[in-house]
């Protein structure tokens, strides 16, 4: 079933990627970010009240589909990906069953890791994410945004809920204070690199699963 429903709740998503990715967070954490934006702040804006940031991961790339989202994330405080992934779970689940007046789990078991430890799986696993994923969303599907490559990519440059138009513009986004590119940025170092490599990609036109290649490559 859907994870969100509307527009509210995919920037609801993009709210607790930045402000829950913190070893400290505000029990009226919301309510407060509200009050900033009456202010003139943006959503993405850290309340002054708010003591510094700590990261517990780096989020490097995520794409919000509708009824799951994908994550690349480097740990940077010890157990910081559970405790990230926890809060974020938590979060979107209680907010889901007050608003919509559900009950129960929001998602199927627990989430789903896999430890990136080789360079072209890492590359491989960037593109599935982003591009993948972002695609399928395209009007007409996958194969027609492979054949209307040009005008699909710019569609996805415009879909706000990935990390695709963060590498795929120069600009600033707002979507630029929850990403830390670290690797990826190495990787994808400007915004016509970037889309070469989208462009292979889909001209290979290679969907495997990501948890299938990885064991593929650890058997070789």
């Amino acid at each position: 079933m859907p994870i969100t429903r509307n527009a509210r709740d995919q920037w609801r998503f993009l709210k607790i990627l930045c402000h829950l990715n913190d070893s400290f967070i505000s029990e009226h954490w919301e309510d407060e970010l509200d009050k900033n934006v009456e202010l003139g702040a943006s959503l993405f804006d850290r309340p002054p009240e708010w003591r510094e940031k700590e990261p517990l991961i780096s989020i490097l790339a995520y794409t919000l589909m509708p009824n799951h989202f994908h994550l690349i994330l480097k740990e940077i405080d010890e157990g910081g990906v559970s405790r990230f992934m926890q809060k974020l779970g938590n979060s979107m689940t209680g907010h889901f069953n007050l608003k919509y007046k559900e009950s129960g789990g929001l998602f199927q078991g627990s989430y789903k890791a896999k430890c990136i430890g080789e360079d072209n799986y890492f590359r491989y696993l960037a593109m599935y994410v982003m591009v993948k994923n972002v695609f399928e969303l395209y009007p007409g599907g996958l194969e027609k945004a492979a054949r209307e490559f040009d005008k699909a990519y710019v569609w996805a440059s415009e879909y706000r809920f990935s990390s695709f138009a963060d590498y795929a513009s120069v600009q600033v986004k707002p979507a630029q204070k929850i990403l830390e590119k670290d690797l990826l940025g190495e990787m994808f170092s400007t915004p016509a690199e970037f889309k070469s490599f989208v462009r292979e990609f889909m001209i290979g036109r290679k969907f495997e699963d990501p948890a299938v290649l990885a064991l593929s490559l650890e058997s070789e």
